[in-house]
C-alpha cells in the first residue's frame, strides 16, 4: 500500500486521483457555544473513487466493523465499543456531486438529499499550507460563513463533509468562530478492494427513512424536544421489550426512559454549536 504523507513529498506524481484514494482529515469542534475552551477532535476519511465520495469516522468505521465481526460470532456483548464523537456519514455521486447525508436519531437511520447549492467566492489570496500553494475561499452554507483553502494541483472538486465545487481538492476549511474546523493530515492509495460501500447499503435495525434536510431539520427539532417518543411509541404497540443490565437483572424501563428525558435536557443545553447551525433554527 503506497502512503504519502503531507510535507514529504510532492504531490504532483500522484496521476490518478479519483481512483480509491484516502484522503484523511483532523475535525475539531465545539459543540457548547458557551465553554469554547473545550475543543473535541476526531479524525475522519472522505474516500474518494470513481462513482464519488464518502466521508465518515476513523473510529466509527473501525467500531461498525466490531460490531458487525460480534454479530457473526453470535455475541450479545457489545461493550467496549468506541463509536467516537462523529456519528454521520456524508455520501457525493460523480460527477453530478449528488449530496446524501446519513445519521441516526431515536428508533431510526435517515438518508438525507440535500440539494442545497454552494455559492463559493474565490478570492485571489493564496496561502502556503505544507506543502500545498492553496487559494482561498468564502462560502454561506448552513447557517455559517465558512473560510476554505484548495489546491488546484488536486483535480477533486471535492472536500470534507458536503462541502464541493471548488476548481480543487479543499485541504483546510473552517468557519467564521472558529468552532469547526477541517484540516488535511494523510493522502494514501487505496487498494481496489478497498472501495468504500455505501451506507445505504449496511444492514440496519429496520428501515432506512429516506428524506429531504427540510423535513430531516423538523426530525431534528422533534427529537431534541422528545427524546423518547420512538421508544414510547413502540412501548404503546403490540411489542413487548424487555432490557436487562450487565448483571442480567431487569431494568425499570419507564425509569429509563424518564432519566433520558432529563439527561436530554442538560445535553441539548450543552450541544447547541451543531456544524449546521441552522437546524436548530
Amino acid at each position: 500500500m503506497k502512503k504519502i504523507i503531507i510535507g514529504i513529498c510532492s504531490f504532483l506524481t500522484i496521476i490518478s486521483y479519483a481512483q480509491n484514494q484516502r484522503f484523511s482529515y483532523e475535525y475539531k469542534f465545539i459543540t457548547d457555544s458557551t465553554n469554547v475552551s473545550e475543543v473535541s477532535s476526531e479524525i475522519m476519511y472522505l474516500d474518494v473513487a470513481q462513482k464519488g465520495s464518502k466521508f465518515y469516522s476513523q473510529k466509527k468505521s473501525i467500531a461498525d466493523s466490531i460490531h458487525q465481526d460480534r454479530i457473526k460470532k453470535q455475541t450479545r456483548d457489545f461493550t467496549g465499543i468506541d463509536y467516537g464523537l462523529v456519528p454521520f456519514v456524508v455520501e457525493k455521486s460523480y460527477p453530478d456531486f449528488k449530496v446524501n447525508f446519513f445519521n441516526n436519531l431515536d428508533m431510526n437511520k435517515y438518508k438525507v438529499s440535500d440539494t442545497r447549492e454552494m455559492n463559493w467566492k474565490i478570492l485571489s489570496e493564496k496561502e502556503k499550507i505544507g506543502d500545498f500553494n492553496t487559494q482561498k475561499a468564502s462560502l454561506y452554507f448552513a447557517g455559517r460563513i465558512w473560510t476554505a483553502w484548495f489546491v488546484s494541483d488536486i483535480p477533486i472538486q471535492d472536500g470534507p463533509y458536503k462541502f464541493h465545487g471548488l476548481p480543487g481538492l479543499i485541504i483546510k476549511i473552517e468557519d467564521k468562530t472558529k468552532s469547526h474546523s477541517f484540516v488535511l493530515k494523510e493522502i494514501k492509495k487505496l487498494t481496489s478492494d478497498q472501495e468504500w460501500v455505501s451506507d445505504g447499503e449496511k444492514k440496519t435495525f429496520g428501515n432506512i427513512v429516506i428524506i429531504d434536510q427540510d423535513k430531516y431539520k423538523k426530525q431534528v427539532i422533534d427529537f431534541r424536544n422528545n427524546p423518547t417518543k420512538g421508544m414510547r411509541q413502540m412501548l404503546s404497540g403490540n411489542t413487548k421489550i424487555a432490557m436487562i443490565d450487565e448483571n442480567g437483572k431487569p431494568l425499570d424501563i419507564e425509569k429509563m426512559l424518564r432519566d433520558k428525558e432529563r439527561d436530554s435536557k442538560v445535553n441539548n443545553a450543552r450541544n447547541n454549536n451543531f456544524l449546521e447551525l441552522d437546524l436548530l433554527k
